[in-house]
């Protein structure tokens, strides 16, 4: 990308590849070396979100909406959970119906919230990047 008035880099690019799997693939064989430059690769944000304040920053860690029941099963498929939590209510232990989860790699994060609504073990839930 380059700057429309001075034409110099922006210092990013952009990649289209024609599968989700070439983009795993590359994403999976991290860092990459452009001109002997290491470069940090990211998936994009959807442009419907992108104007949301920090929607660009990279994160580890989810919030999870709408969970009934223990959804790690579910997440796993996205790379190594580190910390997996179900909130609680403190006075009567009931579960409030969202979790946060920490993921050993920021692109767990980048794959999961590409989709923001999913369905685990029958119930919608809704993920977000805790910031």
């Amino acid at each position: 990308m380059r700057d429309q008035n001075t034409k110099r880099s922006r210092g990013f690019e952009f990649v289209t590849y024609a599968t989700l799997e070439e983009v795993d693939a590359a994403m999976n064989v991290r860092p990459h070396k452009v001109d002997e430059r290491v470069v940090e690769p990211k998936r994009t944000v959807l442009r419907e979100d992108s104007q949301r304040p920090r929607a660009h920053l990279i994160v580890k860690k989810i919030s999870i909406d709408g969970i009934k029941e223990d959804t790690e099963d579910y997440f796993e498929l996205y790379k190594k959970i580190e910390v997996f939590e179900i909130k609680t209510d403190q006075g009567s232990e009931k579960k409030r119906g969202f979790a946060l989860m920490t993921f050993d790699d920021h692109d767990s994060v980048g794959k999961i919230v590409i989709q923001k609504h999913h369905t685990v073990n029958g119930h919608n839930c809704e993920v977000r990047k805790v910031l």
